[in-house]
């Protein structure tokens, strides 16, 4: 799902507010004919989903799917054209960052009317239905995938650090001392003569292989840094579940947590902020790190990566035990479609267990509907690719919704440059609550 990515591209959707005004934003007419335009950023799902098309077609032969993808840098940029132009596409894949903005704007549909009329189901979703419902109550997307964190490592660095996987899985967490996390990313360290981290004589400028990818992050959720960190002492990002009034960065134990991120690559366990700016899986890939923290979306590259055997653990254990924030992204529909029928049967028919069994089988999301979500991981398991880890944290209750938030886009413009501030050691502690006091003004707009 790129989540960093994502969350850049929101400062190219600016100009939506200032815009939307004109926006032909009339709804859409009832053609249940036609072509429908579907859009997406994710280049893996736009080729499985694809697959969804001919069962589609052949049941509904006066209907053609399209399906466009563009990269994530250019995706909200040409949907913010579409919806001023009044040309975006009928549906498309969004994240819940946006729903704030778009639905506020009014440029995509309520969709409770079509769910009623057409009788269509939605307690087949295990995750996701209500991060995508707006302040008004209502159901403004149909989730599509979900997806956390988790730890992936390389097996061989682990084993020769006499180390095992259960080590891995079980590893405990506190932002006083570090818990055993912090023990066995000292230990996986090791500088350029081959001494570890937790070894006298240990060189910290000189790093071979660091124990940690960074956990440092500028994004306002952490989503695969410091998130899971902190949410294991119960600790949540908004102050209210959704749409919340203000984000906790103030309180003492994210502070705490904050400054223990920090110091991992000030002690020459993590790389420094910034430092490797290749992506997680070429990072393990070459040895720079033996541990690294990665989204559930990333999973099947990593077990691909060649002469590499790559284990995935849970996120760590804290004091009210593991807690996995969880991104959900959903089909909006344009409130300007000219085939309103025929892109909700489109939008619909994504939302079948056919249909996202048939996509999810790919291993490149994870579905949102229970039943295709063990179908996915079932099929990626016969492919020697282990989803486990995330099922069992949805099973388990572990995971926690990322919470839909009003002008999210300008909460991660501010918050950005004040994180990198941070991990940069260019400000002190004393920045989050500046941080805490810049949302609660951003959020009251």
């Amino acid at each position: 799902m790129k989540t960093k990515a994502i969350l850049s591209a929101l400062m190219l959707t600016a100009v939506v507010a200032a815009m939307s005004a004109c926006s032909s934003g009339s709804g859409g007419s009832n053609s249940a004919s036609g072509t429908v335009n579907w859009w997406t950023w994710d280049e893996k799902q736009a080729a499985s989903y694809q697959k969804c098309i001919p069962g589609f077609e052949k049941a509904n032969p006066d209907i053609t799917v399209k399906i466009s993808q563009y990269a994530v840098d250019d995706y909200f940029t040409k949907l913010t054209a579409g919806f001023v132009s009044g040309t975006a596409p009928d549906a498309f894949q969004n994240s819940v960052p946006l729903l704030g903005a778009y639905a506020g704007q009014h440029q995509i549909l309520a969709l409770d009317d079509l769910i009623k009329k057409s009788n269509f189901d939605t307690s087949k979703y295990a995750v996701g239905l209500d991060s995508w419902k707006y302040t008004d109550g209502k159901q403004y997307g149909l989730p599509l995938d979900w997806a956390a964190a988790a730890f992936y490592f390389n097996e061989d660095m682990v084993a020769k650090a006499g180390l095992t996987a259960d080590d891995i899985t079980k590893m405990t967490w506190n932002p006083d001392n570090g818990g055993t996390f912090d023990k066995i990313v000292a230990h996986l360290t090791i500088d350029s003569n081959g001494v570890r981290g937790d070894e006298a004589g240990f060189d910290k400028s000189k790093v071979a292989t660091y124990g940690i990818g960074s956990l440092a992050s500028g994004d306002f959720n952490g989503q695969t840094s410091w998130n899971a960190l902190i949410s294991s002492t119960g600790w949540r990002l908004g102050d209210k579940a959704a749409w919340p009034t203000k984000l906790e960065y103030d309180t003492p134990d994210f502070v705490k947590t904050m400054d223990y991120v920090r110091s991992l690559a000030d002690r020459g366990f993590a790389p420094q902020f910034g430092a490797l700016t290749v992506a997680d899986t070429e990072q393990l890939g070459s040895g720079k790190v033996a541990m690294i923290e990665g989204g559930s979306w990333s999973a099947t590259t990593f077990a691909k990566l060649p002469g590499l055997k790559v284990g995935i653990a849970p996120t760590v254990l804290g004091s009210k035990g593991r807690s996995v924030i969880s991104n959900s992204n959903a089909n909006n529909i344009f409130v300007g479609t000219k085939h309103l029928d025929a892109t909700w049967k489109w939008v619909s028919y994504m939302g079948t267990e056919a249909c996202q069994s048939t996509a999810g089988a790919d291993g490149t999301f994870l579905p949102s509907i229970g039943a295709s979500m063990k179908a996915a991981a079932d099929a990626q398991l016969k492919q020697g690719v282990d989803l486990s880890t995330f099922t069992q944290a949805l099973a388990n209750k572990e995971l926690y919704p990322a919470p839909p938030t009003i002008n999210g886009q300008e909460i991660n413009d501010a918050m950005t440059p004040m994180f990198e501030a941070y991990f940069t050691h260019e400000t002190d502690d004393k920045t989050f609550a500046d941080m805490a006091n810049k949302t609660k003004e951003i959020l009251s707009k």
